[in-house]
C-alpha cells in the first residue's frame, strides 16, 4: 500500500469515527427528547396519533437528530411509553433521569422544552395535565417555566 493510499484510508477512518462520535454524543439528546415527549404525551393518559406524528416530524427536521433513523426515534419513544405504561412511577423516574442529562446544555434544554410544548399542543389544545408536565420538565432542566409562557 502506498503512503497516499495509507493517508486516504486514515482520513476515511477518521471521518467514520467522527460520525460515530457525533451519533454517540447525540444519543443522550435523543433519549432526553423521547423521554420528554413520552412524559407529555402520556400526561392525559393516552398518546394521540397527532402527538406521535408531531414528534417524528420534529426529530426528522432537527439537524442534530437527523443522524438517527426514524426507527431509532420510534424505538426510543416506544421504550419510554412502555416503561410509563408498565409502571408509572419507575417509568417517570427513568424518563426524568434521561431528561436531566441535558441540564448542563442550556441550548439543548431550551430546544427540548420547546419540543415538549409543540408536542403537547399538537392535538389542538395544551391542557393542564400537559402543562404541569412541561413545567416539571423545565424545572428539571433548570429553566424558568415563565420563559416559555408556562406560568
Amino acid at each position: 500500500m502506498s503512503f497516499n493510499n495509507f493517508l486516504n484510508n486514515l482520513k476515511t477512518k477518521a471521518g467514520e469515527l467522527k460520525t460515530e462520535a457525533l451519533k454517540f454524543k447525540n444519543k443522550d439528546f435523543l433519549n432526553a427528547t423521547m423521554a420528554g415527549s413520552a412524559l407529555v404525551a402520556m400526561a392525559d393518559g393516552s398518546v394521540s396519533t397527532e402527538e406521535k406524528q408531531k414528534m417524528i416530524k420534529f426529530i426528522e427536521g432537527h439537524d442534530a437528530l437527523s443522524i438517527f433513523t426514524t426507527s431509532d426515534v420510534i424505538k426510543a419513544f416506544q421504550d419510554f411509553i412502555g416503561q410509563l405504561e408498565f409502571d408509572k412511577d419507575i417509568g417517570e423516574a427513568k424518563a426524568y433521569q434521561a431528561v436531566a442529562k441535558m441540564k448542563s446544555n442550556i441550548e439543548a434544554s431550551r430546544l427540548l422544552i420547546r419540543m415538549v410544548i409543540a408536542i403537547a399542543s399538537s392535538d389542538g389544545h395544551f391542557d393542564d395535565a400537559e402543562k404541569k408536565v412541561a413545567i416539571k420538565i423545565a424545572k428539571e432542566l433548570g429553566l424558568n417555566p415563565s420563559e416559555f409562557e408556562l406560568e
